[in-house]
């Protein structure tokens, strides 16, 4: 499959951190690890990743500004690009050798996502996707699922844990989305749920209390995969609310109005 360069420059960034994530992984008891916060751990191997990709993306554009999971957001002199870095996406289940982690890497132009790629070194894939030219996983074509109706489909979600998230709504969420859907997936890596509703191995997915480098590249592999993308209130402010529901035309309507209505008494 032909690339554009923008596209090497971003496959070769997340493949070379992700070769070192992999070699951690595989002494993953023996990593360096320290307290973010509460049940947010942050590992060297994390760090590590976020300074090559850095490394990688400021030798083929210097001038491009970044917005980094760890490293904060730093301007650039260009001024109209920024890379959305999530250098390890599932932390948690990389540090209990759990193989769900990806890294995360996506281009914003002028406010809009125009580049996205999630590679997950465990499993050796890698989905990337460009504005108008396509979803793919490695050299496969991406389409989301046809599902048209709720009682079929598995939808995935993200549950909010310790220190985080509002534990109540989530409950009335997921209680309202149990009675509707056929089955729920809590997989603890955002991006490659999002990767996975792209592929149409999940019908939607939907989550809160979420940061724009855990939504940016997945958001563009949806759409490029026929997907629809919004805030749980159904409009585009993913990134200032930190809340995302997707699926096709039909899962992502209903997912919204079963996400959001209001708990009934049995």
């Amino acid at each position: 499959m032909a690339r554009s360069a923008l596209m090497n420059v971003m496959i070769q960034a997340v493949t070379k951190a992700g070769r070192g994530l992999a070699r951690d992984f595989g002494e993953v008891q023996n990593l360096q690890v320290s307290v973010k916060g509460p049940g947010d751990f942050v590992s060297q191997a994390d760090l590590r990743a976020e300074q090559v990709l850095r490394a990688e993306l400021e030798r083929a554009r210097p001038d491009y500004g970044f917005l980094m999971e760890e490293g904060g957001e730093v301007e650039g002199r260009d001024g109209q690009h920024r890379w959305i870095i999530d250098p390890l996406d599932g932390t948690t289940n990389f540090l209990h050798g759990f193989p769900h982690f990806a890294v995360s890497l996506a281009l914003e132009r002028q406010g809009q996502i125009v580049a996205g790629v999630v590679f997950n070194p465990a499993t050796d894939e890698l989905y990337s996707a460009e504005k108008g030219a396509g979803a793919f996983l490695n050299d496969r074509r991406l389409r989301v699922a046809a599902r048209r109706k709720l009682t079929d489909c598995v939808i995935g979600c993200g549950i909010p844990h310790l220190g985080r998230g509002d534990h109540g709504r989530f409950l009335v969420q997921l209680r309202q989305v149990m009675s509707d859907a056929v089955g729920i997936r809590r997989t603890g890596a955002a991006a490659l749920d999002l990767a996975y509703v792209a592929a149409g191995r999940l019908d939607g997915f939907w989550e809160e209390a979420l940061s724009p480098w855990d939504m940016a590249a997945g958001i563009l592999l949806i759409r490029e995969a026929g997907g629809f993308v919004s805030d749980l209130a159904g409009g585009t402010d993913m990134f200032g609310r930190g809340d995302i529901a997707t699926g096709n035309e039909h899962i992502h309507k209903a997912l919204l109005d079963t996400v959001n209505r209001p708990l009934t008494k049995s």
